[in-house]
Parts: structure tokens; sequence; C-alpha cells
């Protein structure tokens, strides 16, 4: 019996959840926010630590992953997702860009002194490449355009773009990899 308690507790406590996070999103409730926040900001810490990040990391990932929460609460739903899978969904996508970040090479260093003047022929070359690319950018259909846009003229991640447009993962990066496709051939 102490079994069907604990699940009835459990229940209600997710749709409390749902119910504040509804609240953050329909009237930016701040008291709604800041007890979601009490609750999951130390247990995204908790999980980011236990995947093996840094304790520093991890609490400066777990207040961005709240404040994506706030900014981002109109794309929750609750009949997609509960509250907590929605949130450490966020904490996930936010652990793998912070790893893909620590893997990227340092930059080579610059050489100092005066800047060489790019020559004409290279600045018409440049131009040229630029109104192809244009060309090709245009002539793909808008979906994948618009995909194209957000990733490489945003900077998002291919998470971050399923996020905003509601769209399966899947189906951004079919939609970007047929879109480089064409480009490339646009662009020979």
């Amino acid at each position: 019996m102490g079994t069907g308690k604990l699940r009835v507790v459990e229940a209600s406590c997710e749709t409390d959840w749902a119910a504040l996070m509804v609240a953050v999103r329909d009237s930016q409730d701040r008291a709604a926010f800041a007890a979601l926040f009490q609750h999951f900001a130390p247990r995204v810490k908790g999980f980011l630590m236990k995947s093996g990040t840094d304790a520093a990391m991890a609490e400066d990932c777990a207040q961005d992953v709240m404040a994506t929460l706030w900014n981002k609460a109109a794309l929750y739903d609750p009949a997609r997702a509960s509250v907590a899978t929605w949130v450490f969904t966020i904490a996930r996508n936010r652990r793998i860009d912070l790893a893909r970040k620590a893997r990227r090479p340092e930059p080579d260093a610059l050489d100092w002194g005066p800047d060489s003047q790019p020559d004409q022929a290279d600045i018409y070359e440049a131009g040229q490449e630029t109104a192809r690319l244009v060309a090709a950018l245009s002539a793909l259909p808008e979906k994948q355009r618009t995909l194209i846009q957000r990733a490489f003229y945003g900077e998002l991640s291919h998470s971050e773009i399923a996020a905003e447009t509601g769209l399966p993962l899947g189906t951004i990066k079919s939609r970007i990899r047929l879109a480089l496709d064409r480009l490339r051939q646009n662009m020979k």
C-alpha cells in the first residue's frame, strides 16, 4: 500500500511541475520559475557532474539550462514530455555542446605585423564565389534553406533547431544533408 501512495505522490508532483512550467510558459510567472529552478538546478548540476563535468562547469551549465528553460518556455508542450524529461534533454544537449567545444583545437598563432593587402584577383574571385553561393542558396527549397541559414548563419546546433522548430532531430539532419548535397552540386 505504501508503494501506491508513493506513485500517487510522484504523479501529483509531476502534475505540479507541469502546471508550474505552463505558468512560466503562458504568463512568465517568476514564482513558478523560482520553484522550478530550486528543484531542477541542483539535480541538473548533479547529473552533469555524474557524467564527468567538473563542478564549476556543471554549475555554469546548470545556470544556462535554467536560463534556457525560462527563455524557451514557449516551446514546452506537456503532451510531448514531462518537465523533467524536457529539462534533462536540454542539459544533455548542453553537455554535448560543451564536449564538442572542448575538443575543438585552438587556433594557430596569428602573425603580428602589417596586414598585407588582398590581391584584386582574390577579391574578384571571392565576390564571384559569394554570388554563386547566394544563387545556390536561393535555389534551395524554402524548408532546406531556412534550416541551412539557422545552422550556419545562426550558429545553432541541430538539437537547438529541433527545439525551436518542433521538428524531429532526424528530419532536421536529413534536410540539412540534402541541402548541402544540392549546394555542392550547384557550386561545381
